[in-house]
């Protein structure tokens, strides 16, 4: 009986024989699969017969990555060497390098994924942060206790935050430590901002004052009453009537749909002034107002909180004796509702027909 011999098959070989293997050639691009990762280097699956490995020169780039990628990722890589003379492909992620931290961060956004950033300087928008060379911002809002009230400590800190906002084509990267610390699901609060009106009324917690507004949250969605939309009078400090924990109701004037806040107001719940204001002050009628300040064109008069009118210099000879917070009388020259103007005139010792 003659006995059958059998040839043994290299698994290699029967893997190389299913698999359809890539051409490559120098130059071309590329996706590459990460099948090791650490500081010495980094090896690739591109679909040949053998791995290909980083070239030599950025083998140092790559460790400020080492954070941010993990095997199994497939990144861009360009074909420098179709076979050096270990007998591996050699690539460059150079392509990767210049853009693959905006790819990364992009990623990192949709995945609603925590990054790591280092605190820097706070300015006026906020307190600067820095990943892998990107500067970005995380906006005073966007702090928790006791970082809301001192943001200035944070400088130095290794934290983690959530993305609001990354374009690489602006250059701008909008970071968030308390979406990161409240574990805040942007897709959450996406649903909470379509939940709200534009005109409604709201309750809103008051987060914060500054020189331009007050930082509020209504249902849990950010939003800004500016210092225009506080008072039917001049505001100069907003923390003249508001302070961090107080709950006021405020209307909605806008949504911004772009990095989910609104625009809120205080006065447009409160009555407005000007409404009959042609009524209340007809022209000729003599009025008795405080003088609140003055400026190069006049003084201005408070007539009542929001009505303010001018007494214009031009109408004025000079020799008058006029002096801030004084209590003077006046008469309506002109009113103009539009525009909400009042222009007044001082009461001359004959009767005032010169403002006519």
């Amino acid at each position: 009986m003659t006995k059958k011999t059998t040839t043994a098959i290299n698994p290699m070989e029967a893997l190389l024989k299913k698999t359809k293997l890539r051409t490559i050639k120098k130059g071309q691009e590329i996706d590459a699969k990460i099948v090791s990762l650490s500081k010495k280097g980094a090896n690739f699956d591109i679909g040949g017969k053998a791995l290909a490995v980083l070239g030599e020169l950025e083998v140092k780039e790559i460790t400020t990555y080492l954070p941010y990628l993990k095997v199994g990722d497939v990144v861009k890589a360009r074909i420098i060497s179709e076979e050096s003379k270990n007998g591996f492909p050699v690539v460059s992620l150079s392509n990767f390098f210049e853009k693959g931290k905006w790819d990364i961060l992009t990623h990192k956004k949709d995945k609603e994924e925590e990054i790591e950033v280092v605190c820097g300087e706070y300015g006026k928008g906020g307190v600067f942060v820095d990943f892998m060379g990107i500067r970005g911002v995380i906006p005073k809002i966007q702090l928790t206790e006791p970082y809301i009230t001192s943001p200035e400590k944070m400088e130095g800190q290794k934290i983690k935050v959530k993305i609001l906002e990354v374009d690489k084509e602006k250059n701008r990267l909008v970071v968030s430590q308390k979406a990161s610390v409240l574990k805040i699901s942007q897709k959450e609060l996406k649903k909470k901002f379509d939940e709200i009106k534009e005109g409604g009324k709201y309750k809103a917690k008051v987060l914060g004052v500054s020189e331009f507004g007050v930082f509020c949250e209504v249902e849990g969605v950010e939003g800004l009453i500016h210092i225009s939309e506080i008072s039917w009078e001049k505001v100069t400090n907003a923390g003249n009537y508001v302070k961090s924990g107080d709950e006021v109701e405020v209307m909605v004037v806008e949504k911004n749909p772009t990095d989910l806040k609104l625009n809120l107001s205080l006065k447009r719940l409160a009555h407005d002034p000007w409404e009959k204001i042609e009524e209340k002050y007809p022209k000729d009628k003599e009025i008795e107002g405080e003088v609140v300040r003055k400026e190069k064109y006049g003084y201005f008069v408070r007539l009542e909180p929001g009505i303010e009118g001018l007494i214009h210099i031009s109408k004025l000879t000079g020799k008058e004796d006029i002096a801030i917070g004084q209590k003077i009388k006046t008469f309506v020259e002109r009113v103009n509702k539009k525009e909400r103007r009042m222009s007044l005139v001082l009461p001359t010792t004959e009767k005032p027909v010169m403002y006519r």
